[in-house]
């Protein structure tokens, strides 16, 4: 037992900060798009949903 203490509180705001840059990170490659870049993207993820939804089986 030579382990040094953990303190919890700096391990929870650590992992909050962590959290919340991540979250920055995607807002600002998101936001920076263009126009046209953000439709794009905003239609493949339509596309894709559309693709799963069609794939689903109907049990009944």
């Amino acid at each position: 037992m030579s382990e040094k203490p953990v303190n919890l509180n700096r391990v929870r705001k650590d992992k909050a900060r962590a959290e919340k840059k991540a979250r920055a990170d995607q807002n600002a490659a998101f936001h920076g798009l263009t126009k046209a870049q953000k439709e794009q993207a905003k239609a493949e993820a339509a596309r894709v949903a559309r693709l799963h939804d069609q794939s689903k089986r109907d049990d009944s």
